[in-house]
């Protein structure tokens, strides 16, 4: 009888926890010698929101959540007061009450992906994670410098990795999903090197630069570094200009747990940022840490973007005095710039707080939702716009609903 019950555990154990392992598979590696007193670790990223390709390993997972710190190509985030990643408008219409609707259910496509994928491509994610959870934080490349580059070949909008969107990206993925790093550099190469010097500018030239920046920050903290997986492999690859540099690369086996490993639920968990302004005693709930910049008037503006489905959540602070305060219908008549079918309502919610809100229409932003709200100090403008699908759903209010006078 004991026999039995030993047995019957262990397939209670079996059948209750499944692992799936690829060998192959080459998009986390270690680092460590020349010195370093702990490891850190080198991820090959895909500049996508595609859901297919957030299905990390547990090794990943758990790199991501042990290191202090997290490096990037470019901080991403310092880029939402100018980046609206959406490649197209939603389509709007006005019915003949005055409300808003869609008549296009079709995923708003971005420079990533569309709305159907992750609200941040992956990249941005991994950044979105590292501000909510108080890790630290490295760039490798200035934003500015980065778009620069980009923009110097980027044309008509191709997708990311500059593949033919029509054939590559699915191949890409493919590659990526395997784990196989040589296959995508060879994708890369051929791609790139359809206009003289772009493999050269993209890659070879930028890899140079991100491992003598990448070599400084090891020296500060241990990492988790994510870069574009094109950036890995060859010879004038990222891991073996480390190697080049004394430290020692060794690739991670790849595992699949189900159920998950606690590091996935801890990174995969949505997070929250919530901003406090104390002149203006307001609580502002966002989904990631957004960009803030302070005017010399004192207005204060705060932006969190999505930008792999290309929403923009915004909030504008401003100070009042005996010159600009003025009923808060007054300031929605000048402030809500509703089409003409349309116009903005008045309201009290059940905690008091009397808001003006509606639909506008105005550049850059084009339609979007906008929500006002006043004391006797301060002025609160909220406004989020997006695509298609998030302009016709509830996260527009359930962002208002998290914005408030405490």
């Amino acid at each position: 009888m004991r026999r039995v019950l030993v047995v019957f555990i262990l397939l209670l154990v079996e059948f209750g926890h499944s692992q799936s392992v690829v060998r192959e598979h080459r998009l986390l590696w270690e680092i460590s010698g020349n010195g370093l007193a702990k490891k850190s670790y080198l991820f090959g990223s895909l500049h996508s929101n595609d859901k297919r390709v957030f299905n990390f390993s547990d090794s990943t997972y758990i790199a991501l959540v042990n290191s202090p710190s997290v490096v990037l190509e470019t901080d991403l985030f310092s880029l939402f007061p100018e980046w609206d990643t959406r490649t197209e408008e939603p389509t709007i219409f006005i019915d003949n009450s005055g409300k808003p609707y869609t008549g296009n259910d079709r995923p708003t496509k971005t420079l990533y992906g569309d709305e159907n994928g992750m609200p941040q491509f992956m990249d941005a994610f991994f950044q979105q994670y590292c501000f909510n959870s108080g890790k630290g934080f490295y760039q490798l490349e200035a934003p500015l410098d980065q778009l620069k580059t980009m923009k110097n070949w980027m044309q008509n909008d191709k997708a990311l990795f500059f593949v033919d969107p029509n054939e590559g990206q699915e191949k890409l993925i493919d590659f990526y999903l395997k784990g196989d790093i040589n296959s995508l550099d060879k994708l890369m190469r051929s791609n790139l090197s359809r206009n003289e010097g772009m493999y050269e500018e993209i890659i070879i030239s930028r890899n140079q630069k991100m491992v003598q920046k990448l070599d400084s920050i090891l020296r500060i903290s241990p990492v988790f570094c994510a870069v574009g997986a094109g950036h890995l492999a060859g010879e004038l690859g990222m891991i073996n200009l480390l190697r080049l540099k004394g430290y020692r690369l060794r690739p991670v086996v790849a595992s699949f747990s189900e159920p998950s490993v606690d590091a996935k639920r801890m990174v995969r968990t949505p997070g929250i940022f919530k901003y406090y302004h104390e002149p203006a005693h307001l609580l502002a709930v966002f989904p990631g840490k957004p960009s803030e910049n302070l005017s010399s008037e004192g207005n204060v503006s705060l932006i969190y973007r999505e930008l792999g489905q290309g929403n923009t959540y915004s909030v504008e602070i401003f100070p009042l005095d005996e010159s600009n305060l003025i009923p808060l219908r007054d300031q929605a008549t000048i402030l809500i710039a509703s089409p003409d079918e349309s116009s903005f309502e008045c309201r009290t919610l059940d905690d008091g707080t009397e808001i003006c809100e509606g639909i506008g229409d105005s550049y850059p932003e084009g339609f979007h939702w906008i929500r006002l709200i006043q004391s006797d100090t301060h002025l609160i403008v909220m406004k989020v716009y997006g695509g298609n699908k998030f302009m016709n759903s509830n996260r527009p209010r359930s962002f208002f609903d998290k914005v408030g006078f405490e």
